[in-house]
């Protein structure tokens, strides 16, 4: 059983950073990491991917301005997140799966992933 608790989310305005963190614990070895995120009224939408191997892939919004990476020695994954937008507004969730889902040519549905966290709060205004 895998646990994912996230964290580092908060009010921030435009332009600005945040770094969100999911610590995980339970067996994430080989698995696929991600961050989702779920704006009121919008369906949920893949942010940004990690492999095991440390490929990673993104949204096209969020290219150039989120990063995703995780340190395996403390099992947490990070999401940096810099020139935010209003429009990036939205509860954030880490997600866990095995490893074929970051082959997936639709991994931001998140279908292929198993475990999820709660969720942290991510509020950019203008």
């Amino acid at each position: 059983q895998v646990q994912l608790v996230e964290s580092g989310g908060g009010s921030v305005q435009s332009g600005g950073s945040l770094r969100l963190s999911c610590a995980a614990s339970g067996y994430t070895y080989n698995s696929c990491m991600g961050w989702f995120r779920q704006a009121p009224g919008k369906q949920r939408e893949g942010v940004a991917i990690i492999g095991s191997n440390g490929g990673t892939a993104y949204a096209d919004s969020v290219k150039g301005r989120f990063t995703i990476s995780q340190d395996n020695a403390k099992n947490t994954l990070y999401l940096q997140m810099s020139s935010l937008k209003p429009e990036d507004t939205a509860m954030y969730y880490c997600a866990a799966g095995q490893f074929l889902a970051c082959y997936s040519g639709s991994w931001r549905s998140g279908r292929d992933f198993t475990y999820w966290g709660q969720g942290t709060q991510v509020t950019v205004s203008s």
